[in-house]
């Protein structure tokens, strides 16, 4: 916390952001303001929103001290930046950026949020580092519903890969290098976002569709026409990296592509050694690299869906229940934060304590769990209880009341 201690001029908040960090950390069923501030010992929940929605401080400054901390301790071997999405179903239509979409997260079309997040991977482990939130078209062309939601009047669409190019420009603003990108086919069918990881020297390994079409000597083939002319002796079995039960073996083709443009352009072809299902994967680097290189790098998009899922699950990542967008960012960052903590006390144990025979290395559920148990001492008296129950109660009589006042007077 005394990372970010600066960004807060004055100490309560200071104090109730170091609150609002322990309780996502904690193993608190659900995470929002009020079971926070209820675990944290506060009277009511009114401090907790006043630091996401109206206390002096920028949400930004403290994400560019979360990609500070993040490269500081998980700076290793094989980095790879992942740009992924990922949604949170809610209800209504006042939640900043929510409308019907698709979000893999609930695996349809239902009405949600959707935020793009660059995950920083190496070899000692990943955290998110960025995040936008995407906008539709339905709310930027609507300057009303915008300022409602703290969006401004200004506010311009972008779609998904602009956000990622937008996210990655940060990064390699910043002074930081990497050697490759990842994604999937949002991201990799963008001809504009592979055309400026390109013209920063980034290297890519972007997912695209079977239809997908690219140029080779013999001319334009679609991607799925293209691999139905590999060779057998053409395939080789290559791990994409070791997963919860094991290595992941996939067979693998790579096919060089034509492209005026300078570096080495290949179209990647993985195939599932059991059931034949294909992949493909759009990839450029600025010198040849070997088929391995490029597996490898496929294989580290995995790493933004397990960063989702400890988000989630451990930093209560998508558990905010917010409408305005100051109050989201400033959530989501904190949240990663909290995540980024326990990566990096993972990569440390793991460097300095290597796990003993018998035991797996310790993983980002057992460190909070260790951490709630031994480090955390909420307060958990009768009065302060009760003190909840009483003001829950209010509050609700309140919102009742104010329900069916509403419900009358439409009714007349």
């Amino acid at each position: 916390m005394s990372r970010i201690a600066g960004r807060f001029a004055r100490v309560e908040p200071r104090r109730r952001v170091r609150e609002l960090v322990l309780g996502l950390l904690s193993d608190l069923p659900r995470k929002n303001c009020w079971s926070i501030a209820e675990w944290a010992g506060q009277a009511s929940p009114d401090g907790m929103q006043h630091l996401l929605g109206r206390a002096k401080w920028d949400a930004d400054t403290v994400r560019d001290d979360v990609r500070e901390y993040v490269l500081e301790h998980l700076h290793g071997e094989d980095v790879v930046l992942v740009v992924d999405e990922t949604g949170d179903v809610k209800k209504g239509t006042h939640t900043v950026g929510v409308q019907r979409q698709y979000t893999g997260t609930a695996g349809r079309i239902e009405n949600a949020q959707v935020a793009v997040y660059l995950v920083y991977a190496s070899n000692r482990g990943h955290a998110a580092v960025d995040r936008e939130l995407y906008i539709p078209r339905s709310w930027t062309c609507d300057p009303d519903r915008c300022r409602a939601a703290g969006l401004g009047e200004d506010a311009v669409f972008a779609t998904k890969p602009e956000l990622a190019t937008r996210m990655i420009g940060r990064f390699l603003n910043a002074g930081h290098r990497v050697g490759w990108v990842a994604g999937d086919e949002v991201y990799g069918g963008n001809p504009k976002l592979r055309a400026a990881l390109e013209e920063c020297g980034v290297g890519y390994v972007l997912a695209v569709a079977c239809s997908h079409e690219v140029t080779t000597d013999a001319g334009r083939f679609r991607a799925d026409a293209l691999a139905a002319k590999v060779p057998k002796r053409a395939w080789q079995k290559l791990s994409a990296g070791a997963g919860a039960k094991g290595h992941r073996y996939y067979d693998w083709a790579v096919i060089d592509l034509a492209e005026p443009r300078t570096g080495s352009h290949q179209l990647l072809i993985r195939r599932n050694r059991t059931t034949g299902e294909l992949a493909y994967y759009r990839c450029w680097s600025p010198a040849p690299v070997p088929l391995a290189t490029l597996v490898r790098v496929a294989g580290s998009r995995w790493r933004v869906e397990e960063t989702f899922q400890s988000g989630k699950g451990l930093a209560g990542l998508d558990e905010h229940q917010v409408r305005r967008f100051t109050s989201w960012s400033r959530w989501v960052t904190l949240a990663m934060l909290a995540h980024a903590f326990l990566a990096v006390v993972r990569a440390d144990e793991h460097a300095r304590r290597p796990a003993p025979d018998g035991l797996i290395p310790l993983t980002c559920n057992e460190i909070q769990r260790l951490f709630t148990t031994l480090v955390v001492r909420p307060m958990r008296d009768a009065t302060h209880r009760l003190r909840w129950s009483v003001w829950r109660r209010r509050h609700q009589a309140r919102a009742q009341a104010s329900h069916y006042s509403r419900q009358a007077a439409n009714q007349t």
